[in-house]
Formats: C-alpha cells, sequence, structure tokens
C-alpha cells in the first residue's frame, strides 16, 4: 500500500532524528555548503528568488545513502550563504510520481510558486514512465500538487525529464532533457500561456542538429537563458568520449552559446564547453533575482560510481551543492564569480604583499586551515611552474611551457592520486575556497574552475607555495570561513 506523503514525511524526519549525532559526528561535515541532514543529496531544483528569499530545493533520498526514490528537500536564505532548512516539499506519494519526484524548477506567477517536476514511475511490468508535473505554493513551504501536464511525445523513450520553465516576450516556456527513440540526447521545447497547458515545438538542440554530431545518447537538466546579448543552453550530456582534457568524468555538464530562433525553434550555436574541470560538478541548475544577477549552482558530485567508497557513507550522508556563482558573459565566454554575499563568511584576514616563491616549500605565517578562502594574485611569473598543496595531497599547479593547470586529489579509495587538467594562456589570480571535504578553485577571475570533493586526514591545515625553474612573486590574502549552515 502507497504511504500517504505526511506518512512519508513522518519517516524522514524520524530518520533524520535518530541519525542526528552519528551525522554531526563526521570531521567531513561542511561549514558553508548545502547539504542533506541524513541520506543522498544530488541535482539542485527549483532554485528560485520568492518573496525576498531564495529558495533552493534538492534531491533528496533521506532513506539511504544511495538513488531511490526521491524527495525534494527545501532550504531558504535571505543572503545566499546563511541557509536554513524548510520542510520538504515534494514526497513521492502519487501514482504520477510514486518511484520518484524527479529534478525540475520553479517560477513566480501571480505571487504563487509554480514548482515543475518529473514524475519518476515503474510500472507492474518494471518499464520507466515519465510525466512532467505541477504543484502550485502560496507561501513557498505547502505544495498542491496539480499533477501531470504534459506526457511523453511521439518518438522519445521515458528518459524524458528535468522541465526548466522561464519565461520570455509574454510566454512562457519549457525546455526538458530528452533522449530519441534512436538513443541519442536532445532538448525539446514546449510553450504556454497558462503554465498548465503545454504545446509540443520541437527539438531546440541535440545529437545530429544544427551539425553537431553524435555527442550523448542522454541530455540531462537543461537550462535555457539569454546573457550578454546571446542565448545559453546549460545541459548534461551523457555518453560523451574522453577527448585529451575535456569529458573526463563519467557525465559531463557545460553550454553552447549562440542564438536561438524560438518561432522556427532553431539554435544556432558554438561548441559545447565545460562549466567545471573538477571532479565533483553535475547538473547546474541557474536563476535571477531581484538585482537581475543570473546566479548558477551544481551539484557538488556525480554519478554513482565513487558513492560507495566515499567515507561520509559511514555517517550515513553523501553529497552535496556547490557555492552559488555570478555568471557573466563575456566574448562569447561564460566566467564564474563566487557571488559577493561570501565575502559575510570571512573573518581573521591574513594579507602577505610581495612574496617570492622559489624551489624550496614556503609557507607563511598564519596561512593555513582545513576552512578558508585563499586568494593568489600574480604580479610576476619567471619560472617554468608554480603549485601551491594544501591538507594532506591535494594541489594545484600551473605549467607555463606547456599552459596546462592541474589540480590533483587522492582518489577516494586512498590507494593512489588522480588528476584533472586545462589550457590556460597565462595564470594570473587563483581564488579557492575549501570546507573540510571539498574545494573550488576559480582561476583568472572565473575563466576555469574547478570543483572537487577531498577526503583526507581531517587535522591536515598546512598550505604551501612552491617555483620551479626559477621565482613567482605573488599577493596572498585568506580568511577563515565560519560556519553558518546547521541542521
Amino acid at each position: 500500500m502507497r504511504q500517504s506523503s505526511n506518512e512519508l514525511k513522518q519517516r524522514a524526519y524520524k530518520r533524520i532524528n535518530d541519525l542526528k549525532e552519528i551525522v554531526a559526528s563526521d570531521p567531513y561535515r561542511l561549514y558553508y555548503h548545502i547539504m542533506p541532514p541524513v541520506g543522498l543529496l544530488n541535482d539542485p531544483n527549483g532554485f528560485v528568488f520568492y518573496k525576498g528569499q531564495y529558495h533552493m530545493f534538492y534531491q533528496w533520498n533521506p532513506f539511504r545513502t544511495e538513488h531511490g526514490a526521491k524527495f525534494w528537500g527545501h532550504v531558504v536564505s535571505n543572503d545566499l550563504v546563511h541557509w536554513q532548512d524548510a520542510e520538504m516539499a515534494l514526497a513521492p506519494d502519487q501514482w504520477y510520481d510514486k518511484n520518484g519526484c524527479y529534478s525540475g524548477s520553479a517560477v513566480v506567477f501571480q505571487e504563487k510558486l509554480y514548482v515543475f517536476y518529473t514524475g519518476n514511475v515503474k510500472n507492474e511490468q518494471g518499464n520507466r514512465e515519465s510525466y512532467q508535473c505541477l504543484a502550485v505554493s502560496a507561501d513557498g513551504i505547502h505544495f498542491d500538487k496539480k499533477g501531470p501536464v504534459i506526457d511523453v511525445p511521439p518518438g522519445y523513450t521515458p528518459h524524458f525529464r528535468d522541465p526548466k520553465v522561464f519565461e520570455k516576450d509574454g510566454k512562457w516556456y519549457m525546455v526538458i532533457g530528452a533522449q530519441t527513440e534512436e538513443e541519442k540526447g536532445e532538448a525539446v521545447i514546449y510553450t504556454s500561456s497558462d503554465l498548465e497547458n503545454w504545446r509540443f515545438k520541437g527539438a531546440i538542440a541535440g545529437s545530429g542538429l544544427n551539425g553537431l554530431s553524435d555527442f550523448g545518447y542522454m541530455w540531462e537538466c537543461p537550462d535555457l537563458f539569454d546573457l550578454g546579448g546571446k542565448d545559453i543552453l546549460i545541459v548534461s550530456p551523457q555518453g560523451l568520449a574522453p577527448k585529451g582534457f575535456e569529458f573526463n568524468n563519467i557525465f559531463q555538464s557545460g553550454y553552447f552559446a549562440g542564438d536561438v530562433d524560438y518561432e522556427r525553434v532553431s539554435f544556432n550555436h558554438g561548441a559545447f564547453v565545460e562549466l567545471d574541470r573538477g571532479f565533483d560538478f553535475y547538473a547546474p541548475q541557474t536563476t535571477t533575482d531581484a538585482s537581475g544577477r543570473r546566479i548558477l549552482v551544481g551539484w557538488m558530485g556525480n554519478a554513482e560510481e565513487t558513492d560507495a567508497i566515499q567515507p561520509t557513507v559511514k555517517k550515513e550522508w553523501i553529497h552535496a551543492l556547490t557555492l552559488p556563482r555570478e555568471l557573466e558573459s563575456k566574448d562569447g565566454k561564460l566566467l564564474q564569480h563566487p557571488v559577493e554575499e561570501l565575502q559575510l563568511l570571512r573573518e581573521n584576514e591574513v594579507e602577505h604583499a610581495d612574496v617570492v616563491v622559489l624551489e624550496e616549500a614556503l609557507t607563511l605565517p598564519r596561512v593555513n586551515g582545513r576552512v578558508f578562502e585563499l586568494e593568489i594574485a600574480i604580479d610576476a611569473f619567471y619560472a617554468t611552474n608554480f603549485s601551491v598543496a594544501f591538507g594532506e595531497k591535494s594541489s594545484f599547479h600551473y605549467d607555463a611551457k606547456t599552459q596546462v593547470f592541474t589540480c590533483e586529489r587522492g582518489d577516494f579509495s586512498g590507494n593512489g592520486m588522480e588528476t584533472r587538467h586545462c589550457v590556460l594562456e597565462s595564470l594570473q589570480h587563483v581564488r579557492m575556497f575549501k570546507d573540510t571535504s571539498s574545494v573550488e578553485i576559480f582561476i583568472n577571475h572565473g575563466e576555469e574552475v574547478f570543483t572537487s570533493r577531498v577526503f583526507e586526514d581531517p587535522n591536515a591545515d598546512k598550505i604551501c607555495f612552491f617555483a620551479k625553474g626559477g621565482q613567482v612573486r605573488i599577493n596572498v590574502k585568506k580568511w577563515h570561513l565560519k560556519k553558518v549552515i546547521e541542521y
């Protein structure tokens, strides 16, 4: 017998309470990132600014540290920094979402919050069914499910999900991640005048469209918006083979920039560009706030290939969301900047000017820690290589000869090291956020970003600077960052 929403929620709240001390005892618990109170978190959902607050929902399995029948967890914030846990928004309690309230989005209409999500169903034969569903809230906390508004159209498999709704020129649009019956990934688009009745327009982009060759068997979590005079389609394609320094995670997230014709349903776009070069980034979602900023948050994780060996599983939780990032479009490329509100976390500033880094490991007074923000401005680079090592095993390097930037960490098994890379013409500036078991590195004011989870000796707090084949002169600022996330 299917459990009611209240019964499911009460079971989840009991599990949170029963495991609260175990979860809190984990030294890898984060200080300032959104994470689940218990269980598994993945995609950010329904990111929206509503009635003066930021609302962030997320895919959540409260009962296991594995993927399963997802709920929508919910946190709210006044400033994108201090997040408070809110009542869970959606539970898989209806025939059309009984195997999971999957990813989706939220928009504000007539002072109400309209949430769209994918209802996941496994039928009696074990086959998948997929429905795009609507729920409405008058207060942003309590939701009234309205049921399916879109079924899977002809020509597509039930891998049809992750509706992202937006308004443009007085019309509502919905972009959905899809798989064709030929097992090719696409992003399709619908339009509506009332958010309840939707008309299929066609594929806006995908494998085999607009000169794009075979590009993945499924496209997840699409997000379509205009920024800096260009239309941007963010998407997470599955099934891309590694290509040099690109596409080295099991699944990828990136964007196409170009020009959309919404009437003809066409998208003249450039090449796919990865958003993040690190190990743990997937399924990002954006929103705009009252000031018009386009803000992105991603899942600080990826597919479940490494879930079982992440050490937080022993403490009954797994995964987190990235820091919020303001997007800027510059010369056709997206730059990512940590939102300025993150400065509210800072305390105990340390500054060292005109530091000369040589081959011998250099440590600086009070520049250490497990939870910090580090800013490095490079004044002069007269070396072949510049490196910064932090914690027990983690580091980043820039090789001026090959113009390759590298991030390195210990793998989750503890048996070796692994790396990710990108090409940079020069290294001018690094801004790094370290939070117990995560690191986000913003290079050259958002030109490239590396996001990764790192599980090392919880007491290792050293930061060392190195140069090879010469010297590098830098200015360094470091702040301790306050703990603001509590459950």
